[in-house]
């Protein structure tokens, strides 16, 4: 398992470099407001379709929840793009024992209110616009093992064209009453289907002007 690097002047450059670079390459960054739970920690469960994915979520972490970032994502991601670990990447390696090793330290992270934990439980990319959202298991073992220390924040990102030469991008927020513990995958999966299915029809329906 490869931890987030804690260099503090790294991170401030990764940092502005991602607010830069989501700034330049969209249109508009949209999202709706939802109230923050201070005292807990949040993870963040989304939709994984592309590249971006992280790099938007880092930033309505900055714009939204505030807390101290970090993200799962595949050994061989984090060792092609090291400087992702600078912006709290930590990595999971799905065929190995090590996965368990990556739970306990998301698990970790999550007993301390200041923080946010991001996770795509699909596994790997899929399409924007994919009709049906499948998790693999390891997010409900997380889960188990946060308890009732954090809030479960449900997002579904999706971007487009429209009249502009840059995309729009959009992220469909909802936070979670349930902790989930003691539930199934398949609980976990339908309430963020239903999630995701309103949030694709609200996109369909922005009126173009």
């Amino acid at each position: 398992m490869l931890y987030p690097k804690k260099n503090p002047v790294a991170k401030w450059i990764f940092k502005a470099y991602v607010k830069w670079l989501v700034g330049k390459h969209f249109h508009e960054y949209i999202y709706n407001t939802i109230k923050v739970d201070q005292n807990k920690s949040v993870l963040l469960i989304a939709n994984h379709f592309s590249f971006w994915d992280g790099l938007i979520l880092f930033c309505l972490n900055d714009k939204l929840f505030k807390k101290d970032f970090h993200v799962m994502i595949l050994q061989d991601t984090a060792q092609k793009v090291g400087a992702l670990r600078y912006g709290g990447a930590f990595s999971v390696d799905k065929s190995s024992r090590s996965m368990l090793e990556s739970l306990d330290y998301a698990a970790g992270l999550l007993n301390h209110p200041g923080n946010l934990v991001l996770m795509f439980p699909q596994g790997r990319l899929f399409s924007n616009f994919v009709s049906q959202v499948k998790f693999e298991k390891g997010i409900i073992k997380l889960i188990e093992k946060a308890g009732n220390n954090c809030r479960i924040i449900f997002a579904a990102t999706f971007i487009q064209y429209f009249r502009h030469k840059k995309p729009s991008v959009t992220v469909y927020l909802k936070q979670e009453d349930d902790t989930y513990a003691g539930r199934s995958i398949a609980d976990l999966q339908s309430s963020y289907q239903l999630h995701y299915d309103r949030s694709k029809q609200q996109q369909t329906e922005i009126d173009i002007k």
